[in-house]
């Protein structure tokens, strides 16, 4: 007895010690608190409150049969916003980029595709959009497998390496895509390069590309040194003959008529996509703009660069110049005054009434809807990873009164029957929130600000959260 009495003891004492040790583990892991789990306890509090009583039932036989936001829509900004503005860049026709990620392109070449109508008289005219994508998706390949190249003696699990297999390529982007890819490979008309259902409807096409790419950059890590350019290059090749197939073969040269806005015919030529963007454009995109942005969770009047935020190997990662809401919009005003477009970004998914096409922070009554305080402003929004630029489009407009914006329009690329006639009308508030970036003529940036811009640019990763590609 006195045997199983002691041997009882033992065990007890066995469980004590492992469980004092379980205890003291917890303690010293601070990430893992023994006290951070939800119990009973803890789930009695949490379910008390859902009272379950007529407001609560009525808000849940409602959500059970529609969605938030045709619930939280409010009845106060139904009607349709005064669409007159006091300032408006002359367009003609909207652009639809369908089921792809080109909104970046769309914007760009809405911007020159504006200038060069007003400049040379012309009818509603659209650039191919199909053709710079051609070479956009061509040099992406080529940036991600150098960039490999350059980064092989790292190893795998780097930071660096992970993101370039993560993003080997995509069809999103920004401006210095455009201004980058155009100076080297030109432009055509639409109808020289058509839209096809691939360039319309991306994510298959890229995702086999991904594919591709990623295979072949394990292979470029496993190869000897003096075989990798040559190695590179045929891999190019495949991913080119896959584009041919996908959206058709570039044009080395073609013959354009060219009528004027009341439908004369002017003349017709032969043209190279370079002598067709020096004749009807010819402007320096990669010298004659800045990039500034809104983003209070750095510091104003520095100028950021992001490392691998570019479209080309050679070409220039994007560089901007962080600056107060109110000084944007000096600039932004200067050009539209001056009948000049502007490529814009920002956040288009917050409060926007897609039908009407506002974009209001009264279009929607969340916390009405479902009784929770939304507190958070810019800057918390960006660190949480709860707003960031999502979508690029052209701003053509400003209604001001006595000096002072009440709302701006953008040109949107979402086709004619989106929003307000293919347009997005924002209010200033909406502005202030969720606007990010725009990309100016030089002409229009006052001299203390061109001043900011010779500064050497703080280098930012590319898997920074705020800077992912717009699409």
């Amino acid at each position: 007895m006195k045997k199983a009495i002691s041997i009882a003891s033992i065990a007890l004492a066995c469980c004590a010690l492992t469980l004092a040790s379980r205890s003291e583990a917890a303690a010293q892991n601070k990430n893992v608190p023994a006290s951070g789990g939800i119990t009973p306890e803890v789930l009695g509090k949490i379910s008390a409150s859902y009272e379950g009583g007529a407001t609560d039932k009525a808000l849940r036989n409602a959500l059970n049969g529609t969605t938030i936001n045709v619930l939280a829509a409010s009845a106060e900004r139904s009607a349709m916003i005064d669409t007159h503005f006091s300032d408006e860049v002359k367009t003609k026709g909207r652009t639809n980029q369908r089921s792809s990620g080109r909104c970046w392109l769309f914007t760009g070449l809405n911007v020159i595709r504006a200038r060069m109508i007003e400049k040379h008289d012309l009818g509603a005219f659209t650039f191919s959009q199909n053709y710079v994508f051609f070479y956009d998706q061509l040099e992406k390949a080529n940036l991600f497998l150098q960039g490999i190249i350059d980064t092989r003696a790292l190893p795998i699990s780097d930071r660096k390496v992970d993101w370039l297999f993560a993003h080997p390529l995509s069809d999103g982007g920004q401006f210095t895509g455009v201004s980058n890819l155009i100076m080297k490979y030109g432009l055509v008309p639409a109808e020289v390069m058509p839209e096809t259902y691939c360039s319309n409807n991306t994510s298959q096409m890229r995702d086999q590309l991904k594919t591709i790419l990623r295979q072949d950059g394990i292979r470029l890590r496993e190869a000897k040194p003096q075989e990798l350019q040559k190695m590179k290059v045929e891999m190019l090749g495949e991913v080119y003959r896959i584009l041919c197939l996908c959206l058709g073969v570039p044009p080395a040269e073609f013959t354009w008529a060219r009528y004027d806005s009341k439908g004369k015919f002017v003349s017709e030529e032969t043209y190279t996509p370079k002598s067709f963007y020096e004749t009807f454009v010819g402007e320096d995109l990669e010298n004659n703009y800045i990039m500034v942005m809104n983003n209070p969770t750095l510091e104003y009047g520095r100028v950021y660069e992001i490392d691998y935020d570019r479209h080309v190997y050679e070409g220039q990662n994007w560089v901007y110049v962080n600056l107060p809401i109110e000084r944007i919009k000096e600039m932004a005003i200067a050009s539209i005054k001056d009948n000049t477009a502007l490529y814009f970004s920002c956040d288009v998914g917050k409060f926007l009434d897609r039908k009407r096409g506002i974009a209001d922070i009264d279009n929607f009554d969340y916390e009405s809807l479902l009784g929770v305080e939304f507190t958070m402003d810019k800057r918390e929004r960006i660190l949480t990873h709860a707003s960031g630029s999502t979508h690029a489009m052209t701003l053509i407009a400003v209604d001001l009164k006595d000096g002072v914006p009440q709302k701006w329009m953008v040109e949107n690329s979402w086709g004619t029957d989106s929003g307000y006639k293919g347009n997005i009308i924002m209010t200033d508030e909406w502005f202030n929130e969720y606007m990010f970036r725009l990309v100016v003529e030089k002409k229009y940036v006052p001299e203390d600000v061109a001043a900011m811009m010779t500064q050497k640019p703080l280098l930012l990763p590319a898997w920074d959260p705020m800077f992912s590609p717009e699409d």
